[in-house]
């Protein structure tokens, strides 16, 4: 794969991935839509369904790492990628999550601004302190921030850390063991199905405490778009949290590629 088949392949994929599961986090949140309030179950199935359709989609080009935790590992693994190549993974994913979150404030960009003025959503101008958004009341963060990026239920550093790395060593533990494509440098046919149920299964049963960011691609570029963009009444991006989704599914992807390499090669 030459440099530009990995930055495009990995740029096109993130996009779609986050443009189809920021698209069902807007569905469900936001009060104008036709999904709105449709639970848990269909965001992890959006989420899963995301992962399916954007690994199809960029692993001819790329091979579909789709998330710095990923490409990590496999630059971690033995006889894997070049690490010459993880800056341009990781550029093209990073790219690729902003230009997906700007996706989603487009294809609703209606609902946006219906629930951003609603003042049962925001308050008025007196009680916008007082919003009854739960995402509203949770300090640094906006009423729309989630639709963008994760945050925990319960604020503690080293819990929240722990949890996402919990996660994503789940995550490519499966990628490494069972997804891979005949080169082992990203992820192949039948791997995209694995991966996406993986990642299914990862949202039902450990996605409670932080939302499980498990690649900091998807959390980290539309973080930045949540603060770029002009939303009305959008508050904070709480920035104060924003490394954690970062470094604790870094850490898990470097753990993850260690157990491999002893247990596995």
């Amino acid at each position: 794969m030459s440099s530009s088949d990995i930055f495009i392949g990995e740029t096109i994929g993130t996009a779609i991935l986050i443009l189809l599961g920021g698209g069902v986090c807007a569905a469900v949140t936001l009060k104008a839509s036709k999904a709105r309030n449709a639970g848990w179950l269909a965001i992890t199935f959006g989420w899963g369904f995301a992962v399916l359709t954007a690994v199809y989609t960029s692993a001819p080009l790329s091979g579909a790492h789709l998330n710095p935790a990923v490409t990590l590992a496999l630059a971690l693994k033995k006889d894997g990628i070049e690490w010459g190549d993880v800056p341009i993974y990781w550029g093209g994913q990073l790219l690729g999550a902003m230009i997906g979150a700007a996706l989603v404030w487009i294809a609703y960009y209606g609902q946006f601004q219906a629930h951003l003025t609603d003042a049962e959503i925001v308050g008025d101008a007196k009680t916008r302190a007082k919003a009854k958004s739960v995402e509203a009341r949770e300090k640094g963060a906006g009423p729309v921030l989630g639709i963008f990026s994760t945050g925990p239920e319960v604020r503690n550093a080293v819990l929240n850390i722990a949890t996402e790395v919990i996660g994503t060593v789940v995550l490519v533990l499966a990628v490494l063991t069972q997804g891979l494509n005949d080169s082992g440098k990203g992820l192949g046919a039948l791997g995209a199905l694995i991966t996406a149920l993986v990642v299914v299964s990862i949202g039902l049963s450990l996605g409670g405490p932080t939302g499980y960011a498990i690649n900091p691609a998807r959390d980290l570029g539309p973080r930045i778009v949540h603060a770029l963009l002009p939303l009305p009444n959008k508050g904070g991006s709480d920035w104060s949290y924003a490394w954690v989704p970062v470094v604790g599914p870094l850490i898990g992807a470097a753990l993850a590629a260690g157990l491999y390499n002893v247990a596995f090669v």
